[in-house]
């Protein structure tokens, strides 16, 4: 059949989405004062999904068509993985505090009980979400918006392959996801401008954010460097190294798994990607305890992180803005589920009577991950922008796990 998309080459498709988000990125740190108003109100990673989506929606290139989503998944985001969490460093994030701990696995909580609760309202007055089956079932869509609420895009893309998502219901879910998602940041951000008066109203002790500013400045003091074309070498050798064993692991176990534990296809045993995923974030996690996990300084997690928006603008172009108007109801579960993450949020920051830069970025290290977790940072001290990656890797290193776990408990309300 021929295409009905003015570009059908996707040579040309991933030029046009490069260009796009070196525009955006360009402009996002402009010094001119359109831009910085304009950001101030759209956030960045917001245009790289709905620019592309725009793209797809007009008919100048096609997601359903084009091979560019399928190479971005399989190659890109097991390498971003394993770059990504290369830089964990597990006893950074312990000396963060109990608190931000808390509240870091207080927002995952609430994003693991919050999806099939939301589903379970919703479909109690409108139960013909529970009655379709396949790939386009609702369930299924709502895990990737689990994997994108609890680390990020590449955990979005694992939960859409471990789930056989549908196109259609994907493309919906990416909407729901970005617009609920950047709403609730646009009020994290505003309570951020408000941070020191509703600190001092809840009797908060903030005196470890100001050691925590001192230490992390001078962690990226002593290790930071200007790579050398040896360090991106290496990167990407670790990198696509292990993605490739990655795909070696996964296409062994797999067919031992379908033959000798039939029973097990429910828990997504019998899916190559899980098992390319889970090897290569488990790898990743080992190689933080390594002296490879140095090569951070010369800017891993940063080549991790372009390989991400390259696979956020494919996703982006599988989204089709038109459904906003087409399944309302899909955001009303989005809506549902997003209230539930904050309430707990907030309540349990209330509780121990944490900064609400803990509550702040640990929602943000789940909701938005390494994209707008270092914003959201930022907003309360700029130097405080890494302890948002920091917190932001921790989500991927446990997101993909922790979206799987929300969709076997959403395939049982489904």
């Amino acid at each position: 059949m021929e295409s009905s998309a003015l570009i059908t080459n996707d040579a040309s498709v991933l030029g046009l989405l490069a260009i796009m988000l070196g525009a955006v990125f360009y402009t996002a740190h402009s010094n001119h004062q359109f831009w910085q108003r304009f950001y101030a109100i759209v956030p960045a990673v917001l245009l790289c999904y709905f620019l592309p989506s725009i793209l797809n929606s007009t008919g100048v290139i096609s997601g359903k068509e084009s091979n560019l989503y399928y190479v971005a998944s399989r190659y890109l985001l097991p390498t971003c993985l394993v770059l990504l969490t290369l830089s964990v460093d597990l006893k950074a994030i312990a000396g963060l505090g109990r608190k931000a701990v808390i509240l870091f696995f207080t927002g995952m909580l609430g994003i693991v009980i919050g999806g099939p609760i939301a589903l379970l309202i919703v479909a109690s007055f409108s139960p013909e979400l529970l009655s379709v089956q396949g790939p386009e079932a609702v369930w299924r869509g709502l895990t990737t918006v689990a994997g994108s609420w609890i680390g990020g895009g590449a955990n979005q893309a694992a939960m859409k392959e471990i789930y056989d998502v549908g196109d259609n219901i994907f493309s919906a879910m990416i909407t729901v996801d970005v617009i609920v998602a950047n709403l609730w940041m646009a009020v994290v951000l505003i309570l951020a401008s408000n941070a020191k008066r509703i600190d001092a109203n809840t009797g908060a002790d903030t005196s470890a954010i100001q050691r925590l500013q001192e230490r992390v400045e001078n962690f990226h003091a002593e290790h930071s460097r200007i790579p050398q074309l040896t360090d991106l070498m290496l990167i990407l050798a670790i990198g696509f190294g292990v993605t490739g064993f990655a795909h070696m692991f996964a296409d062994s176990i797999t067919p031992f798994m379908v033959e000798n534990y039939p029973s097990l296809d429910r828990l997504s045993f019998h899916s190559k990607f899980f098992w390319m995923i889970v090897f290569a974030t488990a790898v990743g996690i080992a190689l933080s305890f390594t002296r490879w996990r140095k090569l951070e300084g010369a800017g891993a997690s940063k080549v991790g992180s372009a390989m991400l928006y390259i696979l956020i603008a494919s996703i982006g172009m599988k989204m089709d803005i038109r459904m906003i108007a087409d399944a309302p109801i899909y955001f009303v579960i989005g809506i549902i589920w997003m209230l539930i993450h904050a309430s707990l949020m907030l309540l349990v920051a209330k509780l121990i009577k944490a900064p609400l830069f803990y509550m702040a970025v640990g929602s943000q290290a789940n909701v938005g991950g390494a994209a707008s977790a270092p914003v959201v940072a930022s907003a309360f001290h700029p130097s405080l922008a890494p302890v948002g990656v920091l917190l932001a890797v921790l989500g991927y290193t446990l997101g993909t796990f922790a979206a799987w776990f929300c969709g076997q408990i959403l395939q049982t309300v489904g």
